[in-house]
């Protein structure tokens, strides 16, 4: 007879709502939720298709830094720098899991990731002078490559240091209208994880201010955002990551039962 399934999200149903099931998804589904995936973002083409993108990337080798902020922007910048030509531009990412996809397709590890996974922290991390500064010890010149959603906290942290930064759309994120069965399957959720502000500003303009019994926010930034659209954030994981999101749902949910 088979026993209990004591681990800790057993019998717990939770809303994701990135584009794709990703390391969230596989993460809650290993604590033993029931995860119900309900897309409320849609990743697009930059509305220039690009061009402004490809034309940056042409003069790599201009660049002191490539800088990118999430999977996406990670995989719209690698492929130029796999090349020979890029070989002494430095990358910095955000978070580990964009980190990853630089580091898979370009063969080389990024060269910053901040430990807390925030634009602020990376901001702070390029504030030292011996990590981000051109060889010349001059400010260095920065090509961001982010969402046309983004927010400015890394862009103009990066030019109050006075770097010369700049800015690319790599692409779009639209909101996208759950159907009427995702929405009851989301609202009877025992609890909702938003990874993004995008997620939870798609969340309020589709569904509204009501959620699940527990919502959990990747941050600080993500909480702000739902915050002001009405919605109640229970708890902000402390480690500002994948893996933190999920603890910080362990940590609010509690046992079942």
């Amino acid at each position: 007879m088979t026993g209990a399934d004591r681990r800790p999200l057993s019998g717990r149903r939770i809303v994701t709502t990135r584009d794709a099931r990703g390391r969230l998804d596989t993460s809650l589904t290993e604590l033993g939720a029931d995860v119900v995936h309900v897309p409320l973002i849609e990743i697009a083409d930059a509305p220039d298709a690009g061009a402004a993108l490809a034309d940056a990337l042409s003069r790599v080798d201009e660049y002191d830094w490539i800088v990118v902020t999430s999977r996406h922007g990670a995989a719209r910048v690698a492929d130029a720098l796999a090349g020979a030509h890029a070989h002494a531009v430095r990358t910095a990412a955000v978070g580990t899991a964009t980190a990853e996809v630089l580091t898979r397709v370009t063969g080389r590890p990024v060269d910053l990731v901040p430990g807390v996974q925030r634009a602020s922290a990376l901001v702070d991390a390029f504030a030292d002078p011996a990590t981000s500064r051109s060889v010349d010890g001059a400010p260095a010149r920065m090509l961001v490559a982010q969402a046309d959603r983004a927010e400015p906290t890394l862009v103009d942290g990066l030019r109050r240091l006075g770097h010369d930064v700049d800015v690319v759309t790599a692409y779009a994120t639209r909101l996208r209208e759950p159907t009427t069965i995702e929405i009851e399957a989301a609202l009877a959720a025992d609890a909702v994880a938003f990874a993004s502000g995008s997620a939870a500003e798609s969340w309020a303009a589709t569904i509204g201010a009501r959620t699940p019994p527990v919502v959990c926010a990747i941050g600080p930034t993500t909480a702000r955002i739902a915050a002001a659209h009405g919605i109640v954030v229970t708890a902000v994981a402390h480690e500002h990551s994948v893996p933190g999101l999920a603890a910080c749902l362990v940590a609010t949910l509690g046992p079942h039962g």
